[in-house]
């Protein structure tokens, strides 16, 4: 009897664990021909798949953005790449502050002399240099937010500075070292679905102040924005977020911003309430001597006896 227990002659029961191994042709293939050739031919087909995902992140969530001129200076250097969100104004509004990209095409002539492709070939790689944000754009512009629609944005108050609907704009946090807030004076209201821009750099920006025989007085129009500068990712050693600026955070801004969108009918009835209320406790005060039992005084709150 064998040590499982079995006879030498009997069954052989099978072990619970034990499984077949099936064992493999480890011949290599001859001068390893075959395996090359598999990896040439994916290949191709790899760096397709990765351009066409690049393409799809680009063309709706996130698109880097090479920055090619002085204008935002510095906040953003010459050759910075920054990271804008094409996604962030489908959730909320474009706020005052935001730093945005956005379409110059049949508006707003360059700022930054970019010559022409040469040929097909050099005109495809500037395609993807330009998508990728290696190069930049022809018509892509990069500025800071100062007037939303229905703002009034002036220049300049008794101080120099900048005001939106009255309330002025503390930019020493931003603006290029010893710039002005503006070197021209302007009074805009901004149109509905367009935006006042203005960069960080206002000695040498060409930005909405420089566009005011544009239609929309300089503003440009909201459905032009790209999306959102967030962050800058290149050099590493300026990698940092781009917030909004703590001057657009007033609360006086943002109340001024309320009454300046409220509707005239709103507005009407804020001032109409306190008259009716007056006349309704007139017509209620008894003019002599006490009123009914039935009747109660607003102001008491109980029966007049």
């Amino acid at each position: 009897m064998t040590s499982d227990g079995q006879g030498a002659g009997g069954p052989r029961r099978p072990v619970e664990d034990e499984v077949d191994v099936v064992a493999e042709d480890t011949k290599p293939a001859k001068g390893g021909k075959e395996k090359k050739g598999s990896f040439w031919r994916e290949l191709p087909v790899l760096v397709v798949v990765a351009l066409v995902l690049a393409l799809i992140i680009k063309s709706f969530v996130i698109q880097a953005f090479y920055i090619p001129s002085e204008s935002m200076e510095n906040t953003l250097l010459v050759n910075d790449r920054v990271l804008v969100n094409k996604l962030v104004y489908h959730t909320r509004d474009i706020e005052r502050g935001d730093i945005v990209v956005f379409s110059g095409v049949d508006s707003w002539a360059s700022e930054v002399d970019i010559p022409e492709p040469s040929n097909p070939v050099a005109g495809f790689f500037r395609w993807v240099g330009t998508a990728f944000g290696v190069v930049p754009g022809e018509k892509d512009y990069i500025k800071r937010v100062i007037g939303v629609a229905g703002d009034t944005v002036k220049c300049c108050d008794a101080k120099g500075r900048i005001t939106v609907n009255g309330v002025p704009l503390e930019e020493k946090d931003y603006l290029y070292p010893d710039d002005q807030p503006s070197q021209k004076f302007f009074t805009v209201k901004v149109d509905k679905d367009r935006l006042w821009v203005m960069g960080d750099h206002r000695s040498v920006s060409l930005d909405s102040r420089s566009h005011q025989g544009d239609p929309g007085n300089g503003a440009i129009p909201v459905d032009k924005v790209v999306g959102r500068a967030f962050v800058i990712v290149w050099p590493f050693s300026r990698a940092t977020t781009l917030p909004i600026p703590d001057t657009f955070n007033q609360a006086a801004l943002k109340t001024a911003a309320l009454a300046g969108g409220a509707s005239p009918l709103l507005l009407g009835f804020a001032g109409a309430f306190p008259l009716v209320a007056s006349r309704r406790r007139w017509l209620l005060k008894p003019a002599v001597g006490p009123l009914p039992r039935r009747y109660w005084t607003p102001r008491r709150g109980r029966r007049v006896a």
